[in-house]
């Protein structure tokens, strides 16, 4: 079975550009029950066209429920059984295994997948969540190569997802990874140094009362440091090693990112996936769509604090982008005019162009149109707009424009 390419969707452009990009799957929360809350998420009213969306691409959904329920939580998720059904849902998410009886008498037909909070990091944990009916278990961020490929070996009848691109955390799946840094004792083994009461002072680095001379490196931007913010998380390069381990998803992080981090992300590991002969072009992409330093997370690590990808070390600068993202094409108007959805303030200049399959189009003679279809020198965000070009665009077609100078730091 071909390796599946899961992509975020935290509303509904950003899953019909998901499905548009190259997604095999995408997964969306719940506004009440989703851990990425300021999402944009999903509302009832929106059923009907997701649903049709669904229907017309043939692509699975997912629906993130992965928060630890409360008790009123619980009660309430209960109540929401006839709601949640109308939604075509391929699977539920959780992390919490009291949804498990609920979900098991309400959608028998729906697969469950284990979510990542859970931590499930052994062949015996994921042999257990599999008798309990979980078809997916969604390996922790810790993980390595060389775990999946021993747990797939272990559970060959389960299927293994892991995160491959975006933000990663300091915790250890939610737990804290100070005390193993500084201490060598680590918390999720029982052995905690109480890390975060320890008395520090900023020199440049870290450095705690009892341990002179360990220092813990800090950056700092602008009066301000960044401490606590790991590095993003990028396996563009690692695809078959990920194929060869056993994994049966590859899940890109990101709900809250914008339309233009979906598309361009999740293109370029279509195209990964697939052995593209271009594939290196949209790659490339990667680089410039915003984002921290990137490393290989633990899939090469040897321990629970991988100082060869550096992950467990804060990134020097906060994000970095080298295109802002103006807009999305809309409807064809005529031969040579289309609609757009304004982003941010556009000007004729430099204005380029990315599609599904299209890694770059320019034209250097657009005409921007306002509302009335009147010449202007620029569009504004919250405003029609339209432009007339001779590029062969579609609807769906990303428009940017190249960063002015150095890249920007947000």
């Amino acid at each position: 079975m071909a390796i599946e390419l899961l992509s975020p969707a935290g509303s509904y452009e950003k899953l019909r550009t998901a499905f548009s990009y190259g997604a095999d799957a995408a997964y969306m929360g719940m506004t009440e029950f989703s851990l990425r809350r300021n999402a944009e998420n999903f509302g009832h009213d929106e059923i009907e066209r997701v649903r049709d969306l669904k229907e017309k691409t043939g692509r699975k959904l997912y629906c993130t429920m992965n928060i630890l329920f409360h008790q009123d939580q619980m009660e309430r998720v209960r109540t929401m059984a006839d709601e949640i059904g109308q939604w075509p849902f391929d699977a539920f998410i959780i992390s919490d295994i009291g949804l498990v009886p609920f979900l098991r008498r309400s959608f028998p037909d729906k697969e469950l997948h284990l979510s990542t909070q859970a931590s499930c990091m052994n062949s015996e944990s994921v042999r257990m969540y599999r008798d309990m009916g979980f078809s997916r278990i969604i390996l922790g961020r810790e993980a390595s190569l060389d775990d999946i490929k021993r747990i797939k070996d272990a559970v060959p009848d389960i299927e293994l997802e892991a995160f491959v691109h975006g933000a990663m955390c300091m915790a250890y799946s939610g737990r804290c990874l100070l005390s193993a840094h500084l201490a060598g004792r680590s918390g999720n083994q029982g052995d905690c140094s109480h890390t975060c009461r320890w008395k520090y002072r900023l020199n440049y680095a870290l450095e705690e009362e009892e341990r002179p001379g360990a220092y813990y490196p800090i950056s700092e931007e602008d009066g301000y440091t960044t401490i606590l913010s790991s590095k993003d998380l990028c396996m563009i390069d690692h695809i078959r090693e990920l194929e060869d381990a056993g994994l049966s998803s590859l899940k890109i992080e990101g709900r809250m990112k914008s339309v233009y981090y979906v598309a361009v992300v999740t293109r370029a590991y279509r195209k990964a996936i697939d052995r593209d002969s271009d594939a290196d072009i949209y790659r490339r992409d990667l680089f410039d769509v915003s984002h921290r330093e990137y490393t290989t997370g633990f899939f090469f690590s040897h321990g629970p604090v991988d100082t060869a990808s550096d992950v467990s070390r804060p990134t020097s600068y906060g994000y970095e982008r080298n295109y802002l993202f103006l807009g999305t094409v809309g409807e064809k108007i005529d031969a040579d005019t289309y609609a757009l959805d304004i982003r941010n303030q556009i000007r004729s200049e430099g204005l380029e162009f990315i599609g599904p399959d299209v890694p770059l189009l320019r034209d250097d003679g657009i005409v921007l149109l306002d509302g009335n279809m009147e010449r202007t020198g620029q569009l504004d965000h919250g405003r029609p707009g339209f432009i007339r070009t001779s590029l062969p665009l579609k609807e769906g077609y990303i428009m940017r424009r190249l960063a002015s100078g150095n890249p920007i730091i947000e």
